[in-house]
């Protein structure tokens, strides 16, 4: 089984679907929306993916992650039933695995909805069977997990949610900085409601790339 790639990205398909040039060969990945952003890299640019294969009859499918958080958040969506990897990389998409976990333990079935694909009966199906698993597995490899002492919690920023939410995965997945989408999009203020996603992103690359 693969555990973990390195590569240059050759390829980024706007469906998550990503080509990872390891050495001449390149591996098809599909990760969250958001995951080259965040994502280690060499200063060559090479990107390194934590990998979850999945095996069935007809197929191998690599999925890949920034973070252990990431990867064990969904090997545990996965255990759910109605959960199969493309559900669980929506939700990845939507919300940080650290925020998902907090959505969950709070039973915020409304905020697990704003992922594709989740209906109420999902969502709940999520919060009944995963409250008391999600926080520890997480945090994992997350910048910062280590700071507190365990058995505290950590106080975590606000994730962007709606029009927003939809303006920093883009951005994220083109190569930016998460910190430095999250402070442009909110820089953009009420623009973010009222105007298309297209030109939302060509605003926030303005001052991306001054």
């Amino acid at each position: 089984m693969i555990g973990r790639l390195q590569g240059q990205v050759v390829f980024e398909g706007m469906d998550g679907t990503v080509v990872l040039d390891v050495r001449g060969v390149g591996y098809e990945v599909s990760v969250p929306l958001g995951t080259l952003g965040r994502a280690p890299r060499t200063p060559e640019g090479a990107v390194t993916l934590l990998v979850v294969t999945h095996v069935r009859e007809d197929a191998i499918t690599l999925f890949g992650f920034a973070t252990e958080g990431d990867r064990g958040t969904f090997k545990l969506l996965n255990t759910v039933n109605g959960v199969g990897p493309r559900v669980a990389l929506s939700l990845l998409g939507a919300l940080p695995a650290q925020e998902l976990a907090q959505a969950v333990s709070r039973g915020d079935v409304r905020r697990l909805q704003a992922a594709q694909g989740i209906g109420k009966r999902i969502a709940e199906r999520l919060v009944l069977e995963l409250k008391d698993k999600l926080g520890g597995v997480a945090g994992a490899g997350a910048p910062g997990a280590a700071a507190s002492a365990p058995g505290v919690p950590v106080a975590l920023p606000k994730a962007p949610v709606g029009p927003q939410a939809a303006l920093v995965s883009a951005l994220t997945n083109m190569g930016f900085k998460p910190a430095e989408v999250e402070r442009v999009a909110a820089e953009l203020g009420p623009r973010v409601e009222a105007e298309p996603l297209s030109a939302l992103v060509r605003s926030a690359l303005q001052s991306l790339v001054k």
